[in-house]
Formats: C-alpha cells, structure tokens, sequence
C-alpha cells in the first residue's frame, strides 16, 4: 500500500491517510479481506507518529472502511467498498482546497488554474486513447 502524504498541503495527516485508504478502497486497489500494514510499520514508511496513523485507523473503523481483528491486524471490511458518489466527490473536494489554496499562494488566478486543470484532462483522455 503506497501512501503519499505532503505536511505543507493543509490537510491534517491522519486525514490525508484516511482519504488515500478509503480512495484504494473505493477504487478497489485495495480489496475486502486484505491487511493494512501494522500502526508501526506504516508510521514508520511514512515518518509520521504512531498515534497519527492509529487516529487514522480508528476513523476508518468507525467508517466501517476497515476491521480490526484483535491480535491479528486491520483489514478491509466486506463493505468497505466502493465509496458512495458523495464520499468520493468530498474527497476531490478536500483535494481541490488543497489545489486552491497553493494556486492563491502561488499567486495564479482561478482562471488559469482552471486552464492548467482542463489541459492536464486532455492530456489523460489522450493517453487513455491509446
């Protein structure tokens, strides 16, 4: 399970983590019955504190994302995919905060954000075209 997580974006790490894990899931990279890496060896992969990712395990539990089975580890739950269309569409969302606010520090306008969004599309509707 490879996980990006970026300090200076704004978003809170565990929630960072919780968003990436329930976007495997939802995309089915990550597929019911399969093991998450242990608190430790995920908190050291991604050099944050045991108690982030732990905080982010237990708001995917809560979610009914994952199971936690005493002694045995963190798995996806059964019903933990895909995510509904609004969950999905809430994570774009959070990202888009994310885009937007380094674009306003970065001093571009919304225009050309929105250009620099669409042309990125075209770019990946052509490469799937081939």
């Amino acid at each position: 399970m490879q996980l990006h997580i970026s300090p200076k974006d704004g978003v809170p790490i565990y929630r960072q983590i919780v968003n990436q894990v329930k976007y495997l899931v939802g995309s089915g990279r990550l597929v019911p019955g399969e093991e998450l890496p242990p608190i430790r060896v995920l908190a050291e992969q991604l050099v944050v504190n045991p108690n982030t990712v732990a905080r982010a395990y237990a708001e995917l539990e809560h979610a009914g994302i994952v199971t936690k089975r005493h002694g045995s580890g963190t798995y996806v739950s059964d019903n933990g995919s895909p995510l509904k269309r609004a969950e999905r569409l809430k994570i774009l969302a959070q990202r888009a905060d994310a885009l937007v606010a380094e674009a306003r520090h970065l001093e571009v306008e919304i225009s050309e954000l929105l250009d620099v969004v669409r042309e990125r599309h075209r770019a990946m509707q052509s490469k799937d075209k081939i």
